[in-house]
């Protein structure tokens, strides 16, 4: 189930890696192929921007326009702002309710966006350090919550184009819980 106590801590550790980025490593590579480090925050920015428009009721067409805008030098700042406008649209009345029209999940409910954007914080969060070459760990309530939000899409994940190729059915049921996630969602730690 969506929780905006889980979304605030993925985009705290999120925005923590963020602002850890130094000036020579923003045009370094990540784990998302043809992303650098710069395209994924520039990545974060805009889904945090689409989600508060699709919580303001606006069309998968109004969230489209999110993406793809000009970005100033300071996308750390631009971050901050986004995910507090993100976080005070799901701490709305009834957002956790509502059908959003995600330009590619469909209309879903807001408790389903809510954990799409919490997985998104949390595994971009670890391609982030991982370019960076900082701490990888990954918060343990958060790697569980994400891990049991995707577990329906589990048979078609390695197909749907957002995680890459998948699972890559060499990490073993009995490994741990976040290297599971990782392998999952097309990362090879």
């Amino acid at each position: 189930m969506g929780d905006v106590k889980h979304l605030a801590a993925a985009q705290d550790d999120a925005r923590r890696r963020v602002t850890a980025i130094q000036s020579d490593q923003w045009n370094l590579p990540t784990p998302c192929s043809d992303w650098s480090v710069r395209d994924l925050v520039v990545h974060l920015v805009e889904g945090s921007s689409m989600a508060r428009i699709l919580l303001d009721g606006g069309s998968s067409e109004d969230a489209v326009a999110a993406f793809g805008r000009e970005h100033g030098p300071d996308l750390a700042e631009e971050l901050e702002g986004a995910l507090a406008e993100e976080r005070t649209a799901f701490e709305r009345p009834g957002a956790m309710e509502m059908i959003v029209h995600h330009p590619g999940a469909g209309d879903i409910p807001g408790t389903a966006f809510c954990e799409f954007r919490t997985g998104d914080y949390l595994l971009h969060g670890w391609d982030i350090a991982r370019s960076t070459g900082e701490d990888e760990a990954l918060p343990e309530e958060l790697v569980a919550a994400t891990w049991d939000s995707l577990q329906p899409m589990v048979p078609i994940i390695g197909q749907i184009g957002a995680f890459g190729t998948g699972p890559s059915g060499t990490v073993g049921e009995d490994a741990p819980l976040h290297l599971r996630l990782l392998d999952l969602t097309g990362r090879r730690p």
